[in-house]
C-alpha cells in the first residue's frame, strides 16, 4: 500500500464526537480515533465516568476533550453541540454509541424498560445526528456512525426491544443517508457481534452461553472491542466517501451462517 492510500485514512485536523464513550466500545473507537489522528469528544452522562476515560486518553498521549451531556434530552444535546461547535471547533465526525440493554421476556417486559431503551437507543441517535447534521449541512461535509448490532438482522428471545431499536436505527441511517448524502454527508453503520462488554457481562459470564458462542462463530470467540476500531476509521475518513447508507458487520462471520 502506499502512502498515498494510507493517507486516506488520516485523521489529523479532524473532531470527533463519540457518545457513551467512557468505557466499552465507545472508549475502544474514541481511542482508535485519536490513533489516527482526530481530536476526540468523549461524552457520557457520568460526568466522572467521562473524565476518567479522558484522563486515560490524556495519559496515553491523545487529543481529547469532554462534553458530558444527555442523549435522551433534545435540549440540552442541541445546547451542547453548538457550545462545541463554537467554543472546541466544527465536529466532523459523529460517532452514536450510546446505548443500553433491558431483557425480559416479551410478555412481561415493563413499559418503563421499553421507553428507557428506546429512548437512549433510538431517540439518542435522532437527536445527536439532527443536532450535529445541523452545523454540518451549511459545511457540505460529514461523517456520521451509527452503532447497530447483530440484533439489527437477527433476535434473541428477551431483547426483543432492544433489537428492535437496533433495527430501527440501521434503517435510520438508511434515512440520514437519504436525506443527506446530497450535501456531502456519509452516514453508515457498524454492527457488531458479540464483544466482552459490561453491556454483555450477563452473556460473558454465562459459560454455557459463551461455549455456545463460540461454537455458532465461524471465528471460534468473543470479539475484542479494538477489533471495531478499523471499521470506524475506515468510516470516518476519506477512504470511504463514495460509501453511504451501509451497514458493516463486525462479528466474525455470525451473520453469515446458519
Amino acid at each position: 500500500m502506499t502512502n498515498r492510500a494510507l493517507e486516506r485514512f488520516n485523521l489529523t485536523g479532524r473532531r470527533a464526537l463519540i457518545t457513551g464513550s467512557s468505557r466499552g466500545i465507545g472508549l475502544a473507537l474514541a481511542r482508535g480515533l485519536a490513533e489516527a489522528g482526530a481530536a476526540v469528544v468523549i461524552n457520557a452522562r457520568d460526568q466522572d465516568g467521562a473524565r476518567d476515560a479522558l484522563s486515560r486518553l490524556h495519559e496515553e498521549g491523545l487529543d481529547a476533550t469532554v462534553a458530558p451531556f444527555d442523549v435522551t434530552k433534545a435540549d440540552d444535546v442541541a445546547a451542547a453541540i453548538d457550545a462545541l461547535e463554537a467554543h472546541t471547533g466544527p465536529i466532523d465526525i459523529l460517532v452514536n454509541n450510546a446505548g443500553i440493554q433491558r431483557r425480559a421476556p416479551l410478555e412481561s417486559f415493563s413499559s418503563q424498560d421499553w421507553n428507557e431503551l428506546m429512548s437512549v437507543n433510538l431517540d439518542g441517535v435522532f437527536h445527536v445526528s439532527q443536532a450535529v447534521a445541523r452545523h454540518m449541512l451549511p459545511r457540505g461535509r460529514g461523517k456520521i456512525i451509527n452503532i447497530c448490532s447483530v440484533q439489527s438482522e437477527l433476535a434473541r428471545p428477551t431483547i426483543a426491544p432492544y433489537a428492535a431499536s437496533k433495527g430501527a436505527v440501521r434503517m435510520l441511517t438508511k434515512g440520514m443517508c437519504a436525506d443527506w448524502a446530497r450535501h456531502g454527508i456519509q452516514v453508515n453503520a457498524i454492527a457488531p457481534g458479540y464483544f466482552a462488554t459490561d453491556l454483555n457481562r450477563a452473556l460473558v459470564d454465562d459459560p454455557e452461553f459463551s461455549a455456545w458462542l463460540c461454537k455458532r462463530t465461524p471465528a471460534g470467540r468473543w470479539g475484542n472491542v479494538d477489533e471495531l476500531c478499523g471499521a470506524a476509521v475506515f468510516l470516518a475518513s476519506d477512504a470511504s466517501s463514495f460509501v453511504n447508507g451501509q451497514t458493516l458487520f463486525v462479528d466474525g462471520g455470525l451473520t453469515s451462517v446458519v
